[in-house]
């Protein structure tokens, strides 16, 4: 992740690679996959309950968005202690500002209601 894009929020910060590293053993990734998505949530953000709803949380959110996404990207979602006392709206929020600011005009937006 560090050739890729960071940017910060202040409940979580996005991790944004548009091209999957080659494989050092085989060949390249598949990039029939699609996007992947990860999350790092830890012990700062509070005990084992507080951390797994932050990732779910976090998973829905991600989920929604992924076709803003190019099929070989990878993203990190990495929350922090902040976010156990946010809200999905304000996690959804940061979510969004952090995803618009690494893919800088890159890849289709999404659809707002």
């Amino acid at each position: 992740m560090r050739s890729g894009r960071r940017a910060g929020r202040p409940t979580l910060v996005v991790h944004y690679l548009s091209e999957r590293p080659v494989a050092r053993v085989g060949g390249p990734l598949d990039p029939s996959t699609g996007p992947r998505a990860g999350f790092v949530v830890g012990k700062a953000v509070g005990n084992s309950v507080c951390r797994h709803r932050v990732t779910r949380q976090l998973r829905h959110l991600v989920g929604d968005r992924l076709d803003r996404l190019p099929a070989t990207a990878d993203l990190v979602i990495r929350a922090r202690p902040e976010a156990a006392d946010a809200g999905s709206a304000v996690l959804s929020r940061d979510l969004d500002a952090g995803l618009d600011r690494v893919l800088g005009g890159h890849g289709p937006r999404a659809r707002r209601p």
